[in-house]
């Protein structure tokens, strides 16, 4: 058969042009970019030799050398060739998908891909019933849109979703069904596209997968729950489509889901808990979840897995209670239910991401909740740990996190006996060097705790902000201009406090903190400058 191939610029190609192209490639590599410019200038030829054997080539090429090929490939412009032979009827088509799939692996070719027109005629073969073109297409389709924000966005202006999902209803092969998924995962990370598939009824059929597959012992079986259930716990990353399958509340979705807490299989531990985590992102969710009771679903789960020790699902858990207890109002409903005491249970955890989600979680709790804050400041193991975790160099987070709880353990409860478990923990030090933290807020959390141990008990303070050089850390950041007003202003306070103390009043004497202060009084801030002025009359009277 003689046909020719049509590019977008209008040029033709024979079936004989297309194979010198492809031996062209592989037998004048040396002088490819001229010997492919020769082929464009023959247009039209009689021979009527095979395509599919150029196709090999190009397939055995990409084999050996996938990045230089794709790199032909691209300089010579056969991209916008490829269409026009994704022909359905076309015993070419599955290795012209293949090949589009392979090119596509190299990330540099993913852009060039969808420019190349490859995306509406690769969702049309998706109506194939040839098994080998429906495998090599989702193939294609999955590594163009890997990892790729532009592939993503134009695939959200085609019906793919729509496509996709009545595939996936259709298929009873597990093989099938595990191409589909490869080619969902990437593309559900698009917002759009999510709520493109929720919309399609994809929700509905990983719920089927999931409970056709909960029982199942075989390895396929195992493998289709984890990418049903993780894709679930991805659809509702995006605020529309988990909001969607949220219906206040009220959900047949978010029902399902939430019987997943208590179920034995792991796997399903594990994405009911990212689920609540991922419903619980706005405080209406919140409130409602935990005036329904899922918060005592949450503590029984956690509660089996302090003995069995499943570290992902311990950490999914914890980050579902941390988002619910965002909201003021669920704070002393989720302290009377004990979240706090069975939070506590994971404190010899060695695992940085649980002990991560712990710290954040107790510090949302006791946000202005005063009584538990006196409560936690008092337990000598938490705080013990805390300075443990405080010297974490190697986990920043779990290591911000603990000088966090440390510094809200005092200012919540504004505790003598609180500030007193802290000096006896040895916790002072952190919360000095919290001070000169690169984030204003970690630096005015610490300034406002340790303004709070100097002025409830300098005495027993004394010796450790002495040994961690406070008053030269307060010099520091009256000094330097970017330090925020707040910062400033909360500087001044504490050297007010720290007053009191004779070896301490003598290092403010020393750095002449006068000429520093004095200069703030015209500070643009009202607030710093009138501390300014305070502060100053202070340090004269007592010089």
């Amino acid at each position: 058969m003689g046909c020719a191939y049509e590019t977008l610029s209008g040029h033709f190609f024979s079936r004989r042009s297309f194979q010198a192209f492809v031996h062209a490639v592989f037998l004048f590599a040396d002088n490819l970019s001229e010997a492919l410019e020769k082929l464009k200038l023959a247009s039209t030829d009689s021979a009527t030799d095979s395509v599919e054997s150029c196709l090999d080539c190009l397939l055995k090429a990409l084999a050996n050398n996938s990045e230089y090929t794709s790199v032909k490939i691209q300089e010579m412009g056969v991209l916008p060739l490829l269409p026009s032979l994704l022909n359905p009827q076309s015993s070419c088509t599955p290795k012209v998908a293949n090949i589009i799939a392979e090119v596509a692996k190299n990330e540099f070719m993913r852009s060039p891909c969808v420019e190349a027109g490859l995306i509406p005629p690769l969702i049309q073969l998706l109506n194939s019933t040839d098994q080998e073109v429906l495998l090599q297409t989702g193939r294609a389709l999955g590594n163009i849109c890997y990892d790729s924000q532009s592939s993503k966005e134009q695939f959200a202006s085609t019906n793919i979703a729509e496509e996709l999902v009545r595939l996936f209803q259709k298929q009873t092969e597990h093989e099938k069904k595990e191409m589909i998924f490869e080619v969902l995962a990437p593309l559900a990370e698009n917002d759009a596209i999510k709520l493109q598939l929720v919309e399609a009824g994809l929700v509905e059929c990983l719920l089927d997968v999931v409970a056709q597959t909960v029982d199942g012992e075989r390895e396929e079986d195992i493998a289709q729950l984890k990418t049903a259930s993780d894709l679930m716990v991805l659809l509702l990353l995006g605020d529309e489509s988990m909001q969607k399958l949220f219906e206040g509340g009220k959900g047949s979705v978010f029902q399902r889901v939430l019987s997943w807490i208590p179920s034995h299989n792991h796997q399903l531990q594990l994405a009911g808990a990212l689920a609540i985590a991922n419903f619980a992102r706005n405080d209406g969710n919140c409130i409602h979840m935990v005036d329904t009771g899922i918060v005592q679903k949450l503590l029984e789960l956690l509660d089996r897995h302090v003995e069995e020790g499943n570290v992902t699902v311990q950490h999914a858990a914890l980050s579902a209670l941390r988002n619910l207890a965002i909201p003021v109002v669920n704070k002393s409903k989720m302290l009377s239910a004990g979240v706090a005491d069975v939070v506590l249970k994971f404190l010899p955890s060695e695992m940085p991401p649980v002990q991560f989600k712990l710290l954040g979680t107790l510090r949302m709790l006791i946000d202005t909740q005063a009584e538990a804050a006196d409560q936690l400041g008092t337990n000598g193991k938490l705080v013990e740990r805390l300075v443990e975790w405080c010297e974490a160099k190697d986990h920043a987070g779990v290591m911000g996190e603990s000088n966090r709880l440390l510094s809200a353990l005092i200012r919540h409860s504004k505790s003598k006996e609180v500030v007193r478990t802290v000096i006896q923990g040895g916790g002072v030090k952190h919360l000095v060097t919290m001070a000169t933290s690169e984030h204003m807020i970690m630096q005015n959390e610490a300034l406002v705790a340790l303004g709070l141990i100097a002025a409830l008990d300098l005495v027993a303070a004394e010796k450790d902000f002495v040994g961690a050089s406070l008053v030269s850390v307060l010099h520091k950041l009256l000094s330097d201009e970017r330090s925020a007003p707040e910062i400033k202003y909360n500087s001044m306070i504490l050297i007010c406090a720290v007053m009191g103390s004779e070896p301490l009043h003598k290092e403010v004497q020393s750095l002449a903190f006068i000429d520093v202060v004095s200069k703030l009084r015209a500070h643009e801030n009202k607030t710093v400058s009138h501390q300014a002025s305070l502060t100053e009359q202070r340090l004269t009277a007592q010089s």
